[in-house]
């Protein structure tokens, strides 16, 4: 019987044309990736030499005042993504993947990006996460809105009640075709992109294969329920692409919106204007104050004491650059506070939308996500501290520029430290899965067998 379901099957021309049409999307989709991932890698190979160069031109031109050149020297971070990145680009097309860090304030500095054509961002980019998430359920609808209602329609279900000794196995067998045909595709293409990305068979490219096997035969259960309604074709195709509807884009871009208007961010702005504020009114404000505050901060540095109250001194200069950040203190957190608050609610409200779920887990298994940007700015923080701790003294005391090994300051990457929580990627869908099939299964056998 699977011969010759098979054959029926491959028989349309139109199963041959969207077939043909899904492979070359998703090829395109990985080529894309590959653009991407080879676009990060040059500005990467960018950023090395160019640390080097900047370094050396402004240690040339300022060799005698280590504040000075401290004042324009900056300092790469790097955030190099994963090559699973290639398969859900996600947030990575908005947030930088490398910060140039000075020691002046940081605030300012943490949420430069890069000037992108609006006009690309609004669009997407088209990887192979989009393919697996928006396409494949609508190939999955194609193949199997009518695969009760052709048997009807065409006079051969009477045929078909006769011969077969189980109507619900038939119509499982055909089913089954389909999503045989359906996950061949999808190896297909984690296969070609496996081979033209590179990418390293590792757990996180496991759970990509398991959680988008979850979610095509989460979509096929959806599928089989709607036929299970025993409605003539057209009405199966309005329904199941109702369904895809509001799934995919009605309830994840009302919860969007939800979010946005029930956690609002106006401490971005305040941020920046704390953050201007607190360094410039410095300028005009009791110096013996803003060194006091500045000891407060850092004790370590208090025997450098009270600077002249009519010199000039980097001592008191950077101790206002850090009242900069002290004062934004707040609104900075605040916002880190109401950022980390909207991904959780829209990880907790995506456990009843598998959908969302699978994209928001998508860019989680590849680090293109909200979470891995934050946790990137987080250590932004820390390297700037870093940067900070070490030159201070030296600016203080203004050491001899020419002493030190400014050779040896390359761009630094952050340490990334994510792992699979197999229970929270698979349990949503496959719970969905589950509950659907529960209820096509009651309805099949009450009304076909």
């Amino acid at each position: 019987m699977y011969r010759l379901l098979i054959k029926q099957f491959f028989r349309s021309k139109i199963v041959i044309l969207c077939l043909g049409l899904v492979i070359i999307l998703g090829l395109t989709g990985i080529l894309i990736g590959k653009q991407f991932l080879d676009r990060q890698e040059k500005a990467i190979q960018e950023v090395t030499h160019y640390q080097q160069a900047h370094i050396e031109r402004n240690v040339q031109y300022h060799q005698d005042d280590m504040g000075l050149l401290m004042y324009y020297l900056r300092f790469a971070l790097i955030n190099k993504p994963d090559k699973l990145a290639g398969l859900s680009i996600g947030q990575s097309d908005v947030n930088p993947e490398v910060q140039h860090i000075t020691i002046r304030n940081l605030e300012g500095q943490k949420y430069d990006t890069d000037l992108v054509n609006p006009s690309s961002l609004q669009a997407g980019n088209l990887d192979l996460g989009f393919v697996i998430i928006y396409l494949l359920p609508l190939l999955i609808i194609v193949f199997t809105f009518n695969l009760l209602s052709e048997e009807k329609e065409v006079g051969t279900w009477q045929l078909v009640s006769i011969q077969s000794s189980s109507k619900v196995k038939y119509l499982l067998t055909k089913l089954s075709v389909r999503m045989l045909v359906l996950m061949g595709l999808f190896i297909l293409l984690l296969l070609a992109a496996k081979i033209i990305l590179n990418l390293p068979f590792d757990g996180a490219l496991v759970a990509f294969f398991l959680l988008a096997t979850c979610y095509i035969i989460f979509w096929f259960t959806i599928s089989f329920l709607v036929v299970t309604f025993q409605q003539n074709s057209s009405l199966n195709a309005l329904i199941m692409l109702s369904l895809w509807l509001m799934l995919a884009i009605l309830l994840p871009a009302s919860i969007n919106s939800y979010l946005s208007n029930k956690y609002p961010v106006p401490e971005a702005l305040e941020t920046m204007i704390e953050q201007r504020d607190g360094y410039h009114k410095k300028w005009d404000s009791d110096r013996n104050k803003t060194m006091k505050d500045f000891y407060a901060h850092y004790p370590q540095f208090e025997s450098y004491g009270m600077p002249d109250e009519e010199e000039f001194t980097w001592l008191w200069y950077y101790a206002m650059q850090q009242m900069g950040d002290d004062e934004a203190k707040e609104e900075s957190k605040a916002m880190r506070t109401k950022l980390l608050q909207r991904e959780q609610v829209s990880r907790n409200i995506a456990w009843l939308i598998p959908t969302m779920h699978v994209q928001l887990a998508f860019n989680n298994l590849a680090g293109t996500g909200s979470s891995s940007h934050m946790d990137f700015l987080d250590q932004t923080t820390a390297f700037h501290e870093q940067i900070r701790l070490y030159f201070y003294p030296k600016i203080f005391e203004n050491a001899p520029v020419l002493e030190e090994k400014w050779e040896g300051f390359k761009p630094e990457f952050i340490v990334k430290n994510y792992s699979v929580n197999w229970q929270n990627l698979l349990l949503p869908v496959i719970c969905g899965s589950l509950l659907i099939s529960f209820a096509a299964f009651w309805k099949v056998s009450r009304e076909i067998m």
